[in-house]
């Protein structure tokens, strides 16, 4: 007699996206800003700017459209540390993943702090933009790294 697996019938399987996703107005302004290495917050009606930018008020549902600059640099708020990222990560060596909360926005931005080591990472540490030598205006072209002396210099 045969056992029931002999029977099963089996066959590959990929799990993906066929399609590409329309930004819209503001996530485009947005990732035109971060291939001109500069990021951008949407400001609500209250004063308030949430980063990354959103085109509708969470919380009134009004639009938003008025983007301003925030940053480039900020406060770690809370992280996780990545000692062995996987291929699909963005960074081939350690780094963290954190809350970082921009200079000038009131809400934290989850990003990748390239980090030396873990070491290095605590809450309330301020970290910086570091952006790619080839931007293309995707997210990738942003990382951010512990802020330095030289760093608060090359800034101003």
């Amino acid at each position: 007699m045969s056992s029931p697996r002999e029977h099963s019938l089996t066959t590959s399987h990929k799990l993906e996206y066929g399609y590409k996703r329309s930004l819209g107005p503001v996530l485009s302004r947005f990732f035109t800003g971060i291939r001109d290495r500069k990021i951008l917050g949407a400001r609500r009606a209250d004063g308030t700017v949430i980063v990354p930018p959103k085109e509708y008020d969470p919380d009134t549902s009004a639009a938003l459209d008025e983007l301003t600059p925030v940053g480039p640099g900020g406060v770690v708020k809370s992280w996780a540390w990545v000692s062995e990222p996987r291929r699909q990560q963005p960074l081939d060596r350690a780094f963290a993943y954190a809350l970082i909360q921009l200079d000038g926005a009131d809400t934290s931005f989850l990003h990748v702090v390239d980090a030396k080591e873990e070491s290095a990472m605590n809450t309330g540490m301020r970290v910086v933009a570091a952006w790619s030598d080839q931007a293309t205006g995707a997210i990738t072209d942003l990382s951010f790294v512990p802020e330095s002396k030289n760093s608060r210099e090359d800034a101003n």
